[in-house]
C-alpha cells in the first residue's frame, strides 16, 4: 500500500539537486577556462611573418627534386678476363677520343685470333677445292648430255631412213621398229643425264651454300675477336673527363667488369623525379625552372621515364644552358615543371613548407582580426610565385610563414600589438 511523501523530505531533496546543479555548474565553466587558458596563447604581432592571400593567376607547375648530371656519361668495360698491365690516365684527366687509358694483357686474345686466321685461310682453301670439283663434276655431266644429243640426232636420221626403205620396199617393218625402239631409249638416256644434272647442280648449290656459310661464321667470329682487341685496348670514344679508372696495376679484371667511366663535364642535365600522380598531368617539352642554392636557370623537360618506383617517377630535363660554371655533377636541385595558366584563384606565396598539392594545418590571421586561429586547408598546385588555395582560407585572410612551434597545439593565439 503507497505512503504519501512528508512535504519537508520532498522539499530537502530538491535543494540537493539545485545545490549539485550549481556544483556541476560551476566545475564545467572551471573546465572550459582551463581549456581556453591551455588552446590560446599570446604573441606579439611583431615576433611573427605574415603573408597575405589574394586572387588572381597562378602559371601552374609540378613540384619534384632532382640532381644535377653529366650530359653525357659512359661506362667503358673490359671485354675479356684480363688483368692491367698499364694505366695511362687517371680521374681528372681531360683526354680526346682515341686516348688509350689502360693497357690489358691480351696474350690469350691475340692467339685465339691468330688461331681462328688460320682456320679461316684453310676453310677459304677448301672451298676453292670443293667449287673446282664440282665443276669438273658438273663438266663431265654437261659433256655426256652433248654426246646424247649427238646419239639422238643420229637415232632420228637412222629411224627416218628406214622408213624411206620401207616406204619404196627395200626395207622392213622390223627394222623401222627397232629403228624406232632406239630412239625412244636415246631419248630416255639423255632425260635422264639432264635430270642428273639438274640434280647435281642443286647438291652441289647447298653443299657450295654450307661451305659458304661455314666461312662467313668463321669471319664473323674473327671480326669478333679483332673488335675484342682494339676495344681492349680501352681508349676513349670521345673527348671527356675521367671520372672513374681501375689503376691499380697487376688487377685482374673480369669480362663486362667496369675499368673506368667518362663524363663530359662541360655540358649539364638534371635527372628528376616526380611523384606518379604528378606526372600523369606532365608532358614532355613543358618548360622547367630549376632551382639550386641561390642559383637557378630554365630548361625543358626531355623525357618521362614509363614506369614508376616506389610511387615515384623520374624525368629527364635539358638545360637551356648547359655548360654554366656554376653547374657542377651531384648538386641537389628542386624543379617546377610548367603545366598550365589557372586564372582568378585564391592563392599565397609560394612557400617552403608546401611539398604537393594537400591538406596542411596552418595559422591563419582572419582579414583584420586581432587573433590567429588554427585551420586546416586545402592547397592545390602550385607556380613559380604563388599556391592555389582550394579551401579555408579567403581573400584577405594572412598565413603565417615564421615558425609556429612556439604556439604549441593552441587553435587560438591572440595577437599583442607590443
Amino acid at each position: 500500500m503507497d505512503r504519501e511523501i512528508p512535504k519537508q523530505k520532498i522539499i530537502s531533496r530538491r535543494r540537493r539537486r539545485i545545490i549539485i546543479g550549481a556544483g556541476v555548474t560551476a566545475l564545467a565553466a572551471g573546465l572550459v577556462i582551463a581549456i581556453t587558458s591551455f588552446t590560446e596563447e599570446s604573441v606579439p604581432l611583431k615576433d611573427i611573418r605574415l603573408a597575405t592571400a589574394d586572387r588572381g593567376d597562378i602559371e601552374s607547375a609540378i613540384n619534384g627534386n632532382g640532381t644535377v648530371v653529366a650530359a653525357f656519361e659512359e661506362v667503358i668495360v673490359s671485354p675479356v678476363n684480363s688483368r692491367i698491365l698499364e694505366v695511362y690516365h687517371h680521374s681528372g684527366d681531360v683526354v680526346e677520343a682515341g686516348t688509350p687509358l689502360l693497357k690489358l694483357d691480351l696474350g690469350e686474345v691475340s692467339t685465339r685470333e691468330s688461331a681462328e686466321r688460320d682456320e679461316l685461310a684453310m676453310m677459304r682453301l677448301d672451298h676453292q677445292r670443293l667449287d673446282a670439283s664440282h665443276q669438273t663434276r658438273l663438266s663431265d655431266l654437261r659433256m655426256q648430255i652433248k654426246v646424247a644429243e649427238m646419239k639422238l640426232r643420229k637415232k632420228e636420221v637412222e629411224l627416218a631412213n628406214e622408213r624411206y626403205l620401207d616406204s619404196i620396199g627395200s626395207g622392213t617393218t622390223d627394222r623401222v621398229r627397232e629403228a624406232e625402239f632406239s630412239l625412244r631409249t636415246q631419248r630416255l638416256e639423255l632425260d635422264q643425264l639432264r635430270d642428273q644434272l639438274a640434280n647435281e647442280q642443286r647438291m652441289l648449290s647447298a653443299e657450295n651454300d654450307a661451305k659458304l656459310l661455314e666461312i662467313s661464321i668463321k669471319e664473323h667470329s674473327l671480326a669478333q675477336t679483332g673488335r675484342v682487341l682494339t676495344d681492349a685496348e680501352i681508349r676513349s670514344p670521345r673527348r671527356a673527363t675521367v671520372t672513374t679508372i681501375s689503376d691499380r696495376l697487376g688487377a685482374t679484371v673480369g669480362q663486362g667488369q667496369q675499368v673506368a667511366v667518362i663524363s663530359d663535364l662541360d655540358h649539364y642535365s638534371i635527372d628528376a623525379t616526380v611523384t606518379e600522380s604528378s606526372a600523369q598531368e606532365i608532358m614532355p617539352g613543358a618548360r622547367v625552372h630549376v632551382t639550386f642554392g641561390r642559383n637557378h636557370t630554365e630548361g625543358f623537360l626531355s623525357s618521362i621515364a614509363p614506369t614508376s618506383v616506389n610511387g615515384m617517377v623520374e624525368v629527364k630535363i635539358t638545360l637551356d644552358n648547359d655548360s654554366l660554371d656554376i653547374l657542377r655533377p651531384g648538386i641537389k636541385t628542386d624543379i617546377k615543371i610548367s603545366n598550365g595558366l589557372r586564372q582568378d584563384v585564391i592563392r599565397i606565396p609560394n612557400l617552403s613548407f608546401y611539398s604537393g598539392p594537400n591538406n596542411y594545418t596552418l595559422y591563419i590571421r582572419p582579414s583584420g582580426a586581432d587573433y590567429l586561429e588554427r585551420r586546416t586547408v586545402k592547397l592545390g598546385s602550385a607556380g613559380y610565385d604563388y599556391i592555389e588555395v582550394v579551401s579555408g582560407i579567403n581573400p584577405g585572410d594572412e598565413i603565417v610563414t615564421s615558425p609556429t612551434s612556439a604556439f604549441g597545439n593552441a587553435r587560438r593565439v591572440n595577437l599583442r600589438k607590443n
